[in-house]
């Protein structure tokens, strides 16, 4: 019996990064998927877990326009009976631009993705639960950007912090239902939307470096991140609600970073 087995989950952002990873992981364990993204790659992650023998469905979709939140969690429940557990994970940097550069357009369009995005799952998400009667597990993808400063751009890094004090409120929002709703803050993980990082780093032959200034000085995999939503959706984190945990290598543990760089 895997730690999901016989779950009905969905994860957004499923198309590249920490949701493919979460997908692989999430079915490995016996979860019958509904992944969802916006391009043509959450197909290329359903082939990759029914290839391992895992169950999935994609759906293409804008994690942050309401009809298509309702959409995908009811195609949840029309394939596989029920909802148990969504990670909304789908998320954009919005890259880095000058304070005084920066349009409410701009802000907008991050907020609309990585905020009402995960208030919008959890909106929906629970209200199937709800009617479902046996609770179920709500995850978001939050940030170190929205512990600390310095580890973002301005909007990114408010929008993160928007979704830890969603998941807290959300939390008693559902109190008595059963319905557990935490957030993962990652740190530097090397995903889509920190490839450029990475491969500026290797073009340089800097990339010992990434991520020296935390403590296990590296930077973080998708599956260090999945693993940790593994665990929040699983019966394992019964008693964990209304959480934001960094899986950070320890850099939030003390800023800043005093020990000896690698040089």
């Amino acid at each position: 019996m895997g730690r999901l087995e016989g779950k009905s989950v969905v994860i957004t952002g499923a198309g590249s990064g920490i949701g493919r990873a979460a997908s692989l992981m999430f079915t490995k364990e016996g979860a019958k998927l509904i992944a969802v993204d916006k391009t043509d790659a959450v197909d290329e992650t359903v082939n990759l877990v029914r290839a391992a023998g895992g169950t999935a469905e994609a759906i293409k979709g804008d994690a942050g326009l309401e009809q298509d939140v309702a959409s995908f969690i009811g195609k949840a429940v029309s394939a596989y009976g029920k909802l148990d557990a969504i990670w909304a994970n789908a998320g954009v940097s919005g890259g880095w631009v000058p304070l005084h550069d920066q349009t409410v357009e701009h802000w907008q369009e991050i907020l609309r993705v990585n905020l009402i995005g995960p208030f919008l799952a959890i909106k929906h998400a629970s209200a199937q639960m709800m009617k479902q009667g046996h609770g179920g597990s709500i995850i978001c993808t939050a940030s170190v950007a929205g512990l600390k400063a310095n580890a973002g751009g301005t909007p990114y890094s408010a929008s993160k912090a928007g979704v830890v004090s969603l998941v807290q409120t959300s939390s008693y929002s559902l109190t008595g239902t059963g319905i557990r709703v935490n957030a993962v803050c990652p740190g530097l993980i090397e995903t889509g939307m920190t490839r450029a990082t990475f491969e500026r780093a290797r073009e340089r032959g800097t990339e010992n470096k990434i991520g020296q200034i935390n403590p296990t000085q590296r930077g973080g995999k998708p599956h260090e991140i999945a693993a940790m939503g593994l665990f929040l959706a699983s019966d394992e984190a019964s008693y964990v609600n209304g959480q934001a945990f960094p899986v950070d290598g320890g850099l939030t543990a003390s800023m800043p970073f005093a020990g000896k760089l690698r040089t």
